[in-house]
């Protein structure tokens, strides 16, 4: 018992006009739909489809069409009697020694074959099968999202990271055998079910996978930002939706097994908010400020803020900031212990000096400037720069 195929492809032409009755895909299901019925259709003179019925039960000489982006399986008693992935028109026989009940296409793995051998029926089938189909499209509108902080270790700030994330993924059915074997509820397999929707909310097994996909999604930020390959970047996440998905796939094959035991696969994920925690925020901030004193751009950045400083003093009538650059090693190691030490009082007392107005404390990153001026002319070490560094960003 099992399938005779009459043609590839779409039904039409001379076929259109002989095949008066046969059973196609329920209409009107939802792009989210994973699992829907056969129903019987007719044609008219137009090429028309017209629901004559609902019963998705065939039998001997039954005629069903299978579209691009679906599989259809047919089921005895719970088990498993058919499965075409095939495009195309096919005869259902009870009889004729040729037909054949596994007919694999439409790009599926190698594993399906695999998957048919250890789930198909293992007697003789009945006179009458239900069919369903299996939408093998990509299946969006997923949503995911948590109410509380998440933390991974991020390579790009060195630390943990704690955020609120929400957002969308779509997902693949690519072993429509396991899929259907493993996790489909069986009051969907029967033949007055109706399909079985992953946005439906009163779906527990979508409900399922949303509660595995937020428990895995620590581990994902994890692989991401720790991906060389990724560049290490945080920011890079919204924008890479296809990278994000790979990590979040392997997160949830690696805890909860969708592909090798359901046949499920994460494609696509649209990260739509991240809110960092306060900690985070204060944390990605000076991480970005480091950045931006290092390399090509910290060289521009600084000789911008030497030639502002040069400026500011020239215009104040002031030849201290000039006389500054003039200083030798020992001097500038005095200066760079002014940054560690506080100023200490003479012990002397001095002739009364007019007073000043007070000046305003000079901006760290023009003081780290100056010192990476001096660095460049070889008046001090990289050693003494990193430490001014440190000291004057505080970290």
């Amino acid at each position: 018992m099992g399938f005779i195929k009459a043609f590839t492809g779409a039904l039409g032409g001379t076929l259109a006009d002989e095949w008066k009755e046969f059973m196609t895909p329920e209409t009107n299901v939802p792009a989210t739909a994973a699992i829907y019925k056969a129903v019987k259709n007719s044609t008219d003179a137009g090429r028309g489809a017209n629901v004559k019925g609902s019963e998705n039960v065939i039998s001997n000489g039954s005629k069903i069409v299978v579209p691009e982006g679906t599989a259809l399986i047919t089921m005895q008693d719970g088990a498993i009697t058919g499965c075409i992935t095939e495009p195309g028109g096919f005869i259902y026989s009870s009889t004729d020694p040729n037909s054949q009940s596994f007919l694999a296409g439409n790009g599926i793995m190698s594993s399906l074959k695999a998957s048919w051998e250890r789930f198909k029926f293992g007697g003789i089938p009945a006179t009458e099968q239900t069919a369903i189909y299996v939408n093998l499209k990509e299946i969006p509108g997923n949503r995911f999202g948590t109410q509380s902080e998440i933390y991974w270790d991020d390579a790009y700030m060195n630390a943990q990271v704690g955020a609120v994330t929400r957002g969308t993924y779509t997902l693949k059915i690519v072993d429509p055998i396991l899929f259907v074997k493993n996790f489909v509820p069986v009051e969907y397999l029967r033949p007055e079910s109706g399909p079985f929707d992953f946005a439906d909310m009163d779906n527990v097994a979508g409900e399922q996978l949303f509660n595995e996909v937020v428990g895995s999604l620590s581990a994902a930020f994890s692989n991401y930002t720790n991906d060389p390959s990724k560049g290490n970047r945080i920011t890079k996440i919204q924008g890479d939706q296809i990278g994000f998905a790979q990590s979040l796939s392997y997160a949830v094959e690696q805890g909860y097994q969708w592909k090798s035991d359901r046949g499920l696969e994460i494609v696509k994920v649209a990260i739509t908010a991240i809110e960092y925690d306060e900690d985070s925020k204060k944390l990605l901030s000076d991480v970005k400020k480091a950045d931006a004193l290092s390399g090509a751009r910290g060289n521009s950045f600084m000789q911008q803020s030497v030639a502002r400083g040069f400026q500011a003093a020239g215009e104040n009538g002031g030849g201290t900031g000039l006389g500054f650059m003039g200083m030798g090693i020992n001097s500038v190691g005095a200066t760079m212990g002014a940054f560690q030490q506080p100023v200490q009082q003479p012990a002397a007392a001095q002739p009364a000096q007019p007073v000043q107005p007070a000046a305003q404390a000079e901006d760290p990153y023009e003081k780290l400037a100056k010192m990476k001026k001096l660095l460049d002319d070889g008046v001090i070490s990289q050693e003494e720069f990193d430490e001014a560094k440190r000291k004057i960003l505080g970290v």
